[in-house]
């Protein structure tokens, strides 16, 4: 199950995989979006994901009610489909530019395509990995597209009903892909934790045997962190320099301190997993000797009685467990013994 791309391996014995979505955070800018790569790196993320498509490519310049948004909680609203896709395109000449510095910083880069030539043209810049939108994840001949690179591809199952699952990963697999990641998704923009559902995530690991991450709209680390103790290898958050800068994407797009955190955290989390554990842990051993034992309490003379008022369970250690109490009191000492002594059985009988 462990996908390796170049150097770094995604799986459940490496830490999660943090992907930094910049989206249309650029702003236009290729020296922001050169500076959004810089900032991901630096707060530690593993790779950084940009979008292939053109206005063009994803809808019509069209006046009818149908290509207008109309949702009244959406950040979006008001403008049309192929504004909004004007606004939040990154130029593909772009793409050298952000991919290169990328791997100047140890990042791995790649993109989201939206149709047959953004895959084409990605290929020709040599991407390693593959992203599937959710509002894409019913576009069979584009997974299929994808499945053909023989490169890993995650899928996000935003919206998709667990059929509609079943044949993106049919698709996927008929076309002879062979590394495929699942990430849970809320289309929603931004999302909440209540609608989050992050309990799918085993199921969906479970249920479709390949790894499965998330793909996180919430703002906040806590629903990502959440997801790692549920079996999310892979997590993906948007990124930009600065909420304040505005965006399209700016209000639910992590900052880079909270980056840093998230890499962290999640980090973190993946560590507390460890295995199914009882008895003391290694770093614990040391622990031992300040549980409770048996100790005399009082100075005893040979054949006196343990009682309770000279026989007690106390910190530290090393007498015998507190489990013999009763089995110890009425018992006579078979020597003089000092106050403070741990009780053991060669001072009885």
């Amino acid at each position: 199950m462990e996908i390796h791309i170049g150097e770094r391996r995604i799986g459940p014995d490496h830490p999660p995989f943090i992907i930094a979505e910049m989206s249309g955070n650029h702003n236009h800018s290729l020296d922001r979006a050169l500076e959004i790569v810089e900032k991901a790196a630096s707060a530690g993320a593993h790779a950084l994901k940009v979008q292939t498509y053109t206005a063009d490519t994803m809808t019509l310049n069209h006046k009818g009610d149908e290509f207008q948004i109309r949702d009244g909680e959406s950040l979006w609203k008001g403008k049309s489909l192929y504004e909004l896709y004007q606004e939040a395109y990154t130029p593909w000449e772009w793409h050298a530019k952000i991919f290169d510095r990328c791997r100047e910083l140890g990042m791995i880069g790649f993109s989201t395509p939206f149709d047959e030539s953004s895959v084409d043209f990605l290929e020709s810049l040599h991407v390693p990995m593959y992203k599937i939108a959710s509002f894409e994840n019913t576009d069979l001949p584009l997974i299929r597209k994808v499945a053909k690179t023989g490169k890993p591809v995650i899928i996000s199952t935003g919206m998709a009903t667990a059929g509609e699952i079943a044949e993106m990963a049919e698709a996927f697999e008929s076309a002879g892909g062979k590394e495929l990641i699942l990430l849970k998704c809320t289309s929603s923009y931004p999302a909440t934790p209540e609608n989050s559902n992050i309990a799918t995530i085993p199921h969906l690991k479970d249920l479709f045997s390949c790894q499965v991450g998330l793909s996180d709209h919430t703002l906040g680390t806590g629903v990502a962190v959440a997801s790692v103790a549920l079996g999310a290898t892979v997590v993906e958050k948007h990124f930009t320099l600065a909420r304040k800068d505005g965006g399209v994407d700016a209000q639910f797009s992590l900052e880079p301190e909270e980056m840093r955190a998230l890499v962290e955290e999640t980090k973190r989390a993946w560590q507390a997993l460890g295995k199914v554990n009882y008895g003391p842990t290694t770093s614990e051993k040391s622990s031992g000797k300040y549980r409770r034992s048996l100790y005399i309490t009082k100075d005893l003379k040979a054949g006196e009685t343990l009682t309770e008022d000279n026989f007690r369970a106390i910190r530290p250690g090393y007498g015998l467990p507190p489990k013999y109490y009763e089995v110890l009191l009425g018992k006579k000492v078979n020597a003089d013994i000092k106050r403070g002594t741990p009780m053991s059985w060669d001072l009885i009988g």
